[in-house]
């Protein structure tokens, strides 16, 4: 990612319209003070911020010309207002009615509208909510009228699911015709919620018989994970991380290029009424469930080791070789996790394919590749970065630093590298912190020395819990033992739990050089080991030529959602993307180690 993306993102939002709504929900959020701890010595680390998104790309609000004697254009909003004065579910019965004044308009909700939405929903002065749509001024309801808000839905599994997505055609089908016996549906019906079966139905239609199963919202994950095959449609805002989200015509609402155009599960959402009777201000009404703005994804990887045949490999056909065919991905995400295991020197020697021992060094121009691949946050709980001596990884700091580059779990001595690493992006303030497990000489910072640094499992523990009752979302990562099975192992499922348990949403093994086993505690997301990102293992077996590159999700201040995305090693230096069959077939191996 390049240094332009890096900021904090502050936005200021103001309510218009009606001189009263001016007055009730006006406010402007005051820039916080830089996450990143300042400097107090020459070798500690400063981040730079992550730069701002441009402006909101909401839907734009209908001016409702045919129907409002003003057609100003209308205020656009994707955020809820401050301290709505009159927030409201629903139309009250008439017995509950405000009385009417002259001057006054009177709103139908349709009880069908999403609850984030009419929970949301802050009315203006001069409207009055009415208890029926039968003699009301103004209906909110679902229709394609004047539009005054999108809700995005999306198309989920159990997160251990291997289908990746349908098209539009084959959802259409299995809504209006019932799902077909054959996969993906697998003949199951589609579990909603009834607020999502009737945005649906005023959209699609009603569903077949048998098309889809309604649940409480709070039974509808737990109901599919007793099925692997139970697929269901939710709004945006009820994702969480056991959902797998599927593509619909190639489009999820997970990912930064998602264009909500192009994707059939939005449903319009419009204001209606007598002439005269609707307001010119809509900025009252929630523009869509899915603020871009709002909206953090994060790419991290596994064992990065720019050595060897590596080395050799980038020497022949360039710097920036290996990234060729995932730098893509690595690249699109807001924020990008390398843990880059060793140093980098100003009198490293010519890499040696064969080399025999095992200290390590790489030269200064192969941070070209790093810099290629949008690398924003650096892991330094590696084995290799103290290989080859104090020099070596002081350097090695300042090039980070020099780039604006965050790096934890290491640093110039203990104290720096225990300090966890707080980016705030999008509203979304996120925590890493890691260590080596290993000791033994692998984990050398102390309290005048730089290095990587040991675990100490306690003390992560307490700094997660206080990191999450301050607002963070921890993420927590470990340079732990080698294992080449897929299966987790104990000590692993014991120091990867403990993070968990402390309050870490993600817990992530930067050790492993194959794929290893997933678990969720809770909604905390544990995965043993990604496999190699840079990394000459092509010819010690078959699982060490596959790796996955993890694409993290986060949406208003919570953990969303991820997505595997599986890579394969074409040599010793590149991996690409892995074609489909090869990728269900690493999947089944890692869901079945993972005990799904």
């Amino acid at each position: 990612m390049s240094s332009s993306r890096r900021g904090v993102e502050k936005i200021c939002s103001r309510s218009a319209g009606i001189a009263l709504v001016a007055l009730l929900l006006a406010g402007c959020v005051q820039p916080a003070p830089a996450m990143i701890p300042a400097a107090s010595a020459p070798r500690t680390p400063t981040f730079t911020p992550f730069q701002p998104l441009q402006p909101t790309i909401a839907q734009t609000q209908a001016a409702i010309a045919s129907e409002s004697p003003s057609d100003a254009t209308q205020p656009e909003s994707t955020q809820l207002p401050p301290s709505p004065p009159q927030a409201i579910v629903a139309s009250p019965p008439s017995e509950q009615l405000p009385l009417k004044l002259p001057g006054q308009s009177s709103l139908w909700i349709d009880p069908r509208l999403p609850e984030g939405l009419r929970t949301a929903l802050a009315l203006p002065s001069g409207v009055i909510p009415a208890g029926g749509v039968e003699g009301a001024d103004l209906r909110l309801e679902p229709g394609v009228g004047a539009v005054v808000s999108q809700w995005i839905y999306a198309l989920v599994a159990p997160f251990p699911t291997l289908a990746r997505g349908v098209s539009s055609e084959e959802l259409r089908q299995a809504w209006s015709e019932g799902p077909p016996s054959d996969e993906p549906f697998a003949g199951r019906p589609l579990l909603v919620d009834e607020s999502t079966r009737g945005m649906l139905s005023a959209v699609w239609g009603e569903p077949a018989p048998g098309a889809v199963q309604v649940l409480p919202s709070n039974e509808l994950l737990e109901t599919a994970w007793g099925d692997e095959h139970a697929w269901g449609i939710v709004p945006f805002e009820a994702l969480e991380p056991r959902w797998a989200v599927l593509e619909v015509d190639g489009q999820s609402p997970l990912r930064k290029d998602f264009d909500p155009a192009a994707y059939p599960l939005v449903a319009p959402i419009s204001l209606s009424g007598g002439a005269g009777a609707s307001p010119t201000d809509t900025a009252w009404i929630l523009a869509s469930n899915r603020d871009p703005n709002r909206l953090t994804t994060l790419a991290m990887t596994g064992v990065t080791a720019l050595v060897r045949a590596t080395a050799f490999t980038m020497e022949q056909r360039g710097v920036k070789y290996p990234g060729k065919d995932v730098g893509e991905w690595l690249r699109g995400a807001d924020l990008t996790h390398i843990s880059n295991e060793v140093p980098f020197a100003r009198n490293c020697p010519f890499p040696d394919p064969l080399q025999q021992g095992m200290r390590f060094c790489s030269d200064a121009r192969y941070i070209g590749l790093l810099e290629d691949v949008g690398t924003d946050i650096v892991e330094l709980t590696g084995d290799h970065f103290q290989d080859w001596g104090e020099d070596a990884m002081l350097y090695t700091l300042d090039l980070y630093r020099e780039r604006g580059w965050g790096y934890y779990g290491g640093g110039a001595d203990l104290e720096e590298g225990r300090r966890p690493l707080l980016i705030e992006h999008n509203g979304n303030r996120l925590a890493f912190i890691g260590c080596n497990g290993k000791r033994g000489g692998y984990a050398q910072a102390r309290a005048n020395h730089p290095g990587a640094v040991p675990c100490d499992y306690e003390w992560m523990e307490a700094e997660i819990a206080r990191l999450r009752a301050e607002g963070y979302l921890p993420i927590a990562t470990f340079q732990h033992f080698e294992y080449y099975t897929f299966q987790a192992q104990p000590d692993q499922e014991r120091d990867f739990g403990r993070m968990a348990q402390a309050g870490a949403v993600i817990v992530s093994g930067s050790q492993a050089h194959q794929p290893q086993a997933l678990e969720f505690k809770g909604d905390a997301l544990i995965h043993y080991g990604l496999g190699n990102l840079f990394f000459d293992q092509f010819d010690v077996s078959e699982a060490c030529r596959q790796a996955f590159i993890d694409r993290h999700v986060f949406y208003g201040g919570r953990y969303i959602g991820s997505e595997l995305l599986p890579i394969l090693f074409v040599d010793y230096a590149r991996p690409r993307p892995m074609d489909p069959a090869e990728r269900v077939d690493l999947l089944r191996k890692v869901f079945r180690a993972s005990g799904w």
